[in-house]
């Protein structure tokens, strides 16, 4: 029954931005850490930036060094919708970004469960 499905990809110049929305649906989003990950073919996937939950955790948000300052994580519980916004956008942020419920923010992308990852949106980064 939980669903998760993310929009706003596309093709950007570098030094653009974006922003990633990920609607959930068969979840109270406020009582789940919700992350975005991405994947390049040939690759594995990676972790880009976490929030945990605000009502079992501190609410902690979490960046990958490689986009810190320039990405900025959100989450309206009214709405089930996290974002990701993309500033600054480099050709290396090239990627399939999707969003997904983990355990908590500190697992691996390999422990969060199969059915609680969105389909993916492409974002592409060149001039």
């Amino acid at each position: 029954q939980e669903q998760l499905v993310e929009s706003g990809g596309g093709l950007v110049q570098p030094g653009g931005s974006l922003r990633l929305s990920c609607v959930v649906s068969g979840f109270a989003l406020d009582y789940y850490a919700i992350g975005w990950f991405r994947q390049v073919p040939g690759k594995e996937r990676e972790g880009v930036s976490c929030i945990s939950s605000s009502t079992v955790s501190d609410g902690r948000i979490y960046y990958a060094a490689s986009v810190k300052g320039r990405f900025t994580i959100s989450r309206d519980n009214a709405k089930n919708t996290v974002y990701l916004q993309m500033n600054s956008l480099k050709p290396e942020d090239t990627a399939v970004y999707y969003c997904a419920i983990p355990p908590s923010c500190e697992a691996a992308p390999g422990l969060i469960d199969p059915d609680y990852w969105g389909q993916g949106t492409q974002v592409t980064v060149s001039s």
